[in-house]
C-alpha cells in the first residue's frame, strides 16, 4: 500500500462538513477526483471557483492515466495568466476504492475515465453518501441503464446529489438556436417531422488527434475498445440527446417510458493503423483487447453511429462520428437543424465557418416582413445576449456572435460546475434534470443495443 501526496492543486469535490471545522471551512466545497482517466477530470478545474477548497483528494491506481491528470493540473498552476493553485492529495493504493468511501475527505466525487466502471463507481460513491459529478457518459450499456436507475433512486433517499456534465448546454450557438425556438414570430412551431425529414437533426464530428490546452492529447488505449469506452452511440451522443430534449422541453420533465419511441440505429468503423494508434496513445502496438477488432494491421474502431427517435411525436435523427485527425486548419464539427413552420434555425461548424459553429436562420415560407421580423427578435435577445446582430445572406439570415460570448469547450466545464454549486446550494437537482437524465441514458443504451452494423 503506497500514499503519495502531490502539491499540485485542488480538485472538485465537496467535504462533509466536521463539526469541529471552523465556520469558512465549513462553507467550502471540497473535492475528490476518482479514478481520473480522462483530460476531462482535469477540466473541471482549470479555473479557480470561488467556494472551492484549494485541496483536492484524488483516489486512484497509479500509472500514466493519474501521471497525465497530475501533470495537467501542474500546468494550470504554472501557467503566467490566472494560474490556479491547486494541491492535489494523492493515494494510490491498492483499496483506493475502499479508502475513499473511508475516509470521507470529500463529499462530491469528480469522475472522468474508463466507462466500463464508472456505473459501479456512482454506485459506490452514492452509497457511501457522497454526491457524484460525473463526466458522460454515466452508462454504456443496459445493464448500466437500470445501474443508474438505482443509483438515482439511492441518491434521493439519501439526500445526495447526482448529476453529469452537460458542457453543450454552455455554448453559445446552441444557446441562441433554443432562444430562437420559443420565437414563434421567427420559428413558428416546431414540425413534427417524418422519418425522411425530422423535426430536429444533429450530426457532430470529432478527432482522436486533438488538442487540449494546447498540447497534443495523449488518450490511453482502452478509449478504442467499446467494452470500455462504448461507441458513438453512447459517447458523444449523450451530448446530442441531451441538447435535443433540452431545446424541444427545456424543464419539462420526460418520462422515457411513455415518451420515447425508439426506431432504428446504425453503427460503423472507423480504420485506425498501428502508426495512427500509436501516435494518439504513445503505444508500439495494439493491445490484446483489441487485436479482435484488428485485420491487415488496421483495427476498426467502433466509433460512429447514428439513432432515430421520436420523442412525444417528434422524429430525431443523430449522428455521432470519429475521423482519426481533422482537415488542415480545420477541427471537430457540428451540425444542428431544427425545423420550424416559419423557419429552419440551423448551425454549421465547416470550412465555410472557419470551422467555428455559426447560427443561421434559414425561412421556409415568403415574407416580405421576414427580415424587420428577425431583427426585432434579435434584438430583445440582444438584452441577454449583448452584441448580436443579424446580416443577410441571399435567402438565409446569419446571428452575428461577439467574441467575448465565445467561450470554448474547455471553458464550459467552469460553467458546469457553477451550477452543480448552485444545486449543492439549494439541497437537490431539479427533479425534471434527474429525470431526464434518465430518458437521456434510456435513449443511448438502447439505441446501442438496438444497432445494426454497417459499412461505410
Amino acid at each position: 500500500m503506497k500514499q503519495y501526496s502531490y502539491l499540485l492543486g485542488a480538485s472538485l469535490l465537496m467535504a462533509a462538513c466536521q463539526p469541529g471545522q471552523p465556520k469558512e471551512e465549513q462553507d467550502m466545497v471540497h473535492l475528490i477526483t476518482l479514478a481520473p482517466g480522462h483530460f476531462h477530470a482535469a477540466l473541471v478545474q482549470k479555473t479557480a471557483t470561488p467556494g472551492i477548497d484549494s485541496v483536492v483528494h484524488v483516489y486512484a491506481p497509479d500509472g500514466p492515466e493519474l501521471e497525465a491528470h497530475l501533470n495537467l493540473i501542474k500546468q494550470y498552476n504554472g501557467r503566467a495568466d490566472q494560474p490556479t493553485n491547486w494541491k492535489e492529495e494523492v493515494y494510490t493504493g491498492a483499496d483506493w476504492l475502499e479508502k475513499m468511501k473511508a475516509d470521507r475527505k470529500g463529499s462530491v466525487v469528480v469522475l472522468a475515465g474508463n466507462n466500463r466502471e464508472k456505473t459501479n463507481y456512482i454506485n459506490a460513491a452514492v452509497k457511501a453518501g457522497m454526491n457524484v459529478l460525473a463526466d458522460k457518459p454515466m452508462a454504456i450499456t443496459e445493464a448500466d441503464f437500470n445501474s443508474l436507475r438505482t443509483s438515482f433512486a439511492d441518491a434521493a433517499s439519501s439526500k445526495v446529489l447526482l448529476y453529469d456534465i452537460m458542457t453543450e448546454r454552455s455554448e453559445i450557438t446552441n444557446i441562441l438556436q433554443k432562444e430562437f425556438l420559443r420565437d414563434a414570430t421567427v420559428f413558428g412551431e416546431m414540425q413534427s417531422g417524418t422519418p425522411e425529414q425530422p423535426a430536429i437533426e444533429i450530426e457532430s464530428i470529432h478527432h482522436f488527434y486533438k488538442m487540449v490546452s494546447g498540447k497534443p492529447l495523449r488518450r490511453p488505449t482502452w478509449f478504442f475498445d467499446p467494452s470500455q469506452q462504448g461507441d458513438a452511440l453512447v459517447d458523444v451522443n449523450t451530448h446530442l440527446v441531451d441538447l435535443t430534449h433540452w431545446m424541444l422541453f427545456d424543464t419539462a420533465a420526460l418520462d422515457y417510458t411513455t415518451d420515447i419511441r425508439m426506431d432504428k440505429a446504425v453503427k460503423w468503423k472507423t480504420p485506425l493503423t498501428r502508426a495512427q494508434f500509436s501516435t494518439i496513445t504513445g503505444a508500439e502496438t495494439f493491445p490484446d483487447f483489441l487485436l479482435p477488432y484488428v485485420k491487415d494491421s488496421v483495427a476498426g474502431i467502433a466509433a460512429n453511429g447514428t439513432v432515430d427517435y421520436t420523442v412525444k411525436g417528434f422524429h430525431i435523427r443523430l449522428s455521432a462520428l470519429w475521423n482519426f485527425e481533422a482537415p488542415t486548419g480545420g477541427g471537430d464539427t457540428h451540425y444542428a437543424i431544427a425545423r420550424g413552420t416559419r423557419a429552419n434555425i440551423v448551425i454549421r461548424q465547416g470550412k465555410e465557418e472557419s470551422w467555428k459553429p455559426e447560427l443561421y436562420v434559414e425561412p421556409n415560407v415568403p415574407d416580405t416582413a421576414f427580415a424587420t421580423t428577425l431583427e426585432a427578435a434579435v434584438k430583445r435577445l440582444s438584452a441577454q445576449h449583448p452584441g448580436i446582430t443579424v446580416e443577410a445572406q441571399g435567402k438565409r439570415y446569419r446571428i452575428l456572435i461577439p467574441q467575448e460570448l465565445r467561450t470554448g469547450h474547455e471553458a464550459h466545464f467552469a460553467e458546469v460546475l457553477q451550477r452543480y454549486l448552485g444545486f449543492l446550494k439549494a439541497g437537490a437537482v431539479p427533479e425534471w434534470e434527474v429525470k431526464n437524465m434518465i430518458t437521456k441514458y434510456y435513449v443511448t443504451t438502447a439505441g446501442q443495443a438496438m444497432a445494426t452494423e454497417i459499412t461505410k
